[in-house]
């Protein structure tokens, strides 16, 4: 029971962090979604870098980089979390956050249909129907709004992406060490990113006053606390637990792009959302009845940490 509060301490500090993270990059919009991306990259990696020489961890990164192969895959699983980083950035910036809250909800239903084209997992009955409601709602508000909701789907589907290919490139290797080796792949693009940010607009991270200037030097911090949480809840929870706390990092964004942003509802966006909400309903449900009829079923069902 205790190693059980422990878990749900870590996944709900987790999921409560994720969920802030439209107010926090909101607060850092000036600066510029292409500029401010490549600073939470190289923030991470020196934060990365301070917790791997603490827990004296160097040696499993240094082995991962030797092998060609365990890096081909951490090096895409890096490119699959900068363009899913830079999605989320570039929707909360631009006034989009009620389209980043849907592309986390669709998430979970994306990475069931990796599950069927890449594991060639079966779905039952119920998963194929959640599945359609949410392909038709999302289509029908697609064609009613009158704009491919790319932000949402494109996050939906890099997350799910690299859900999927982090856990191929990595179950054996723990979450620090993980995220190092990540964010080190990802730091030439980076660093050629913010090369051509200042040469075409100059650097703003610094021209906003020092509260500006903090907190993109703190987003680092920001990303990587939640990633730990996550990976310290992994090894407490069921999985099936953290499935349902998933969920929270949309809610709050739904709330704080409706509530507090004031983003606009119409008719169409509606039908999306209520369609995977609906789908979603239908998800847990079953997921529930399935752990009910075979407590093992438990270690097969899969979270989807967010960003």
């Amino acid at each position: 029971m205790t190693r059980t509060r422990a878990g749900l301490g870590y996944g709900l500090g987790a999921y409560l962090l994720w969920g802030t993270f439209p107010f926090y990059f909101g607060l850092i919009a000036m600066v510029g979604p292409f500029e401010v991306v490549p600073w939470r990259v190289a923030t991470t990696l020196a934060f990365c870098a301070l917790l791997v020489t603490l827990t004296r961890r160097w040696r499993q990164v240094g082995r991962i980089l030797r092998s060609p192969r365990l890096f081909g895959w951490f090096a895409l699983s890096a490119i699959l979390l900068y363009a899913n980083w830079q999605i989320f950035i570039l929707g909360v910036m631009t006034g989009h956050v009620l389209e980043t809250s849907l592309g986390y909800f669709i998430n979970p239903l994306f990475t069931i249909l990796i599950g069927v084209l890449v594991r060639k997992e079966r779905l039952s009955r119920p998963q194929w129907i959640a599945v359609g409601i949410a392909a038709v709602g999302v289509a029908t508000a697609a064609i009613a709004y009158g704009q491919f909701p790319w932000i949402a789907l494109g996050l939906a589907v890099t997350f799910g992406l690299y859900g999927a290919v982090h856990k191929h490139a990595g179950e054996d290797v723990d979450g620090v060490t993980g995220l190092t080796v990540e964010t080190l792949a990802s730091l030439p693009v980076a660093a050629v990113q913010l090369v051509a940010v200042i040469g075409l607009v100059g650097i703003n991270a610094f021209s906003f006053g020092p509260g500006v200037t903090v907190l993109v030097l703190l987003s680092g911090i920001m990303t990587a606390v939640p990633l730990i949480l996550f990976g310290e809840a992994t090894r407490r929870l069921p999985l099936s637990y953290l499935g349902f706390l998933q969920f929270l990092t949309p809610i709050l964004g739904f709330l704080y792009g409706y509530f507090v942003m004031h983003e606009e509802m119409p008719l169409s966006r509606w039908i999306g959302f209520i369609a995977v909400w609906v789908a979603l309903m239908i998800l847990i449900a079953d997921m529930v009845a399935q752990l009910r009829r075979s407590p093992t079923a438990q270690t097969n069902t899969a979270p989807v940490p967010l960003d």
